[in-house]
């Protein structure tokens, strides 16, 4: 019996540039960055060392009716705005409750909830601490509420692997949907961690860029001037459902899910494998899902952080894949624009690649300067056309503790 083929149905994202996922895909194509100064008083008051970050251009409480907002943390704010776009998206898909479900992902959780609650602890005590703070700042507070608000009673599972997190809950959706587990599932992720102990620490571990005079341009993949990663924030959903039940319901089809593969390196936890055989193996992984070749690639959305460290190693692993051939296919980094959303990154770069092959272009890369000669991806600052034909596209996302995940899409 030959497994289902899996479409994607409806996309929402509330990211740094854009409080939707049409006005995000606008913005990254217009080369806008989401990077700014952080205006509150705690920047000042801990002394950071780094003083920006990429926030979401609307915050979601303000989407929200204030009921729904205050029983949530920032992070599942975040994941409900964008699963709500996303659903309406979709058209509202009629299903039976116990055959949809959420694959969903954080890489940290609800930081905010946990630390504000210590800090109501030490200064008025435990009878101050509100009742929901653990359900809250769980990690899977997101994955409960979106089952919740829609009615999805085949399951709903939660992934935490870091920078990973999200495009893994993507794989997942699609082996569960073709596993017979559920027809349509709500996959995505998200995260709002810009809170002054992960920036404090995230610094420490000299891993966030320090341009503080200037942090539009802060975030350049590949250049050789680039110094750290951007903190980000928001959230990223897909409504994937099995091909048949689609084109059932006349639901207008975004792309295929091709293909998804999961690895781990088991080299380091905050660093990559330096000669890539982890995520070498994700990508061939993907593609042997999606029944491809290396050579059918025409796009791909890389990890691209910006760090010195990752972004050679992830051109060393692709050039494992592809050989001579990397250099000719067209990437795109969007992290220079978006910032760095953790847990919800992989979600909305899936979004990305799919509009990508809807519209046929691949996004650019802004601030890149020099090009680092370690890293000669083909990247550009303005959109590259992908052309005519079929095309299939991968996106990597590469998370703290070794993890790999890809997804590879098929144009529609």
């Amino acid at each position: 019996m030959s497994s289902p083929r899996i479409v994607v149905t409806g996309i929402g994202a509330s990211t740094p540039i854009g409080a939707t996922a049409p006005e995000s895909w606008s913005a990254l194509l217009a080369g806008a960055s989401g990077a700014r100064t952080l205006e509150y008083d705690w920047v000042e008051k801990y002394q950071l060392p780094v003083t920006f970050a990429a926030q979401a251009a609307v915050r979601p409480d303000t989407v929200l009716a204030r009921p729904v907002s205050k029983r949530l943390d920032p992070a599942s704010q975040f994941a409900m705005v964008a699963a709500m776009e996303a659903w309406e998206d979709a058209g509202a898909p009629e299903v039976d409750p116990e055959r949809l479900g959420v694959d969903f992902a954080t890489g940290i959780g609800g930081v905010w909830t946990l630390l504000d609650a210590w800090d109501t602890l030490r200064e008025k005590g435990p009878r101050r601490v509100m009742p929901m703070t653990v359900p809250m700042l769980m990690p899977n507070a997101a994955a409960g509420n979106l089952s919740l608000h829609f009615g999805a009673r085949a399951y709903a599972r939660t992934v935490a692997s870091a920078c990973a997190s999200s495009t893994e809950s993507i794989v997942n959706a699609v082996e569960h949907i073709r596993a017979g587990l559920a027809d349509v599932v709500i996959a995505g992720g998200t995260e709002s961690a810009i809170h002054p102990i992960t920036i404090a620490s995230f610094a420490s571990m000299q891993a966030l860029s320090r341009r503080n005079d200037d942090p539009a341009t802060a975030s350049r993949p590949a250049s050789i001037d680039r110094d750290g990663f951007v903190m980000g924030e928001g959230s990223g959903v897909l409504i994937l459902e099995t091909e048949e039940h689609a084109r059932a319901r006349g639901a207008k089809i975004y792309a295929f899910v091709a293909g998804g593969g999961v690895t781990a390196d088991s080299y380091h936890i905050t660093a990559n494998d330096p000669e890539g055989t982890g995520a070498a193996r994700a990508v061939e992984l993907a593609l042997a899902k999606a029944d491809a070749s290396p050579d059918e690639v025409t796009h791909i959305n890389a990890h691209a952080t910006s760090t010195p460290v990752g972004d050679p190693n992830e051109y060393q692993a692709l050039r494992t894949v592809f050989g001579e051939r990397v250099d000719e296919i067209p990437v795109s980094g969007t992290k220079a624009s978006t910032g760095h959303l953790l847990g919800g990154t992989g979600a909305l770069e899936a979004i990305f690649t799919v509009l990508a092959l809807r519209d046929r272009v691949a996004p650019p890369t802004i601030n890149l300067t020099e090009q680092d000669p370690a890293v000669p991806f083909r990247l550009s600052g303005e959109p590259m056309p992908l052309g005519a034909g079929d095309q299939l596209a991968i996106s990597n996302s590469f998370g703290f503790g070794g993890h790999n995940a890809v997804v590879a899409f098929r144009s529609a």
